[in-house]
């Protein structure tokens, strides 16, 4: 009967490599199919997938196929100021004549690199000093954290204010400023997750078979804090946007001629209510990105952490 069976076995096919892949990782598959079920339960999450998911589409397809890319820029149409919207003009068209719509959908660009950027900058100073001060502890914890407790007690929009009127006016001040207020969210999360992963019994293993601090914190723990730092972020990229937007409708910020979402919704008040489209198709791009990120958020918060589920 071995020498039947061992016959057989020569005679099968052998394997191949997406077979044998899926056979070695059956266990991260059924997984992943379990968070997307969860994920799908969630009508609002899937609406808030579909929302960025066209938003991305639009900043990344929209700007070269606007109908006046000209007007993204300083292009000045003085015999069509303040059009209503209409065939010509679908958002109408603001105080210099320049296409609401080309504007909008342009600044898409602008706004979504001002978060990735805020986002970006956030998260590597603060995991950087989470990671630090959750894995060491004692006086180097205790530094670090007091630091970021400072910048707690202070409001977020009125420090990032402050750097961007210290700094000067831009763009990329306003990133920058912004990068620098939201960093200790992520400080404190990530030296929360550090400082309970660290007793693991892998870590321990880690450590008495000699591996370096910097091996066992990019190897063994920090991998293992990227679900909550994800969800955390997803949910903050609208609100980066939204304080981007801000710091521009301020004047602080990006400045005109760029298409920058805050910037339009500040110089179309003047204009309201009787030419209420230069600040309103704006005003709805920024609530339309910061509900689609937050709903998207919300959906992701139920994928790594079933206990949160509503």
């Amino acid at each position: 009967m071995k020498d039947a069976a061992l016959k057989d076995q020569s005679l099968s096919p052998p394997k191949g490599w997406w077979a044998r892949w899926r056979e070695e990782n059956e266990s991260r598959i059924n997984e992943t199919k379990r968070s997307i079920y969860r994920f799908r339960q969630s009508r609002l999450s899937v609406v808030g997938l579909i929302m960025v998911v066209f938003i991305l589409l639009v900043a990344i397809v929209g700007p070269p196929l606007v109908p006046y890319p000209e007007d993204a820029t300083g292009a000045v149409h003085v015999r069509d100021r303040l059009l209503p919207p209409g065939p010509e003009h679908y958002f109408g068209t603001d105080d210099m004549g320049r296409d609401v719509f080309s504007r909008v959908i342009v600044g898409s660009r602008y706004s979504l690199l001002a978060g990735v950027v805020v986002l970006t900058i956030a998260i590597s100073i603060g995991v950087t000093l989470g990671a630090i001060a959750g894995y060491f502890g004692g006086r180097v914890n205790t530094l670090i954290m007091r630091f970021t407790d400072i910048f707690f007690t202070i409001p977020a929009l009125i420090l990032a204010l402050a750097i961007s009127a210290a700094l000067g006016r831009g763009l990329i001040v306003a990133m920058a400023a912004i990068a620098l207020v939201w960093w200790p969210g992520y400080c404190r999360l990530t030296q929360g997750e550090v400082l309970a992963i660290k007793e693991k019994d892998y870590v321990e293993a880690a450590r008495g078979l000699g591996a370096s601090h910097s091996r066992i914190t990019l190897q063994y723990i920090l991998p293992n804090c990227f679900s909550p730092i994800i969800v955390k972020a997803s949910l903050d990229m609208g609100f980066a946007i939204l304080t981007t937007a801000a710091l521009g409708f301020i004047g602080v910020g990006a400045q005109p001629p760029l298409p920058d979402w805050g910037v339009m919704v500040s110089k179309g008040r003047s204009y309201l209510p009787t030419y209420w489209w230069y600040s309103t198709f704006p005003g709805l791009a920024i609530f339309i990105v910061v509900l689609g990120f937050n709903l998207l958020g919300d959906g992701l918060r139920d994928v790594f952490d079933p206990r949160t589920r509503r």
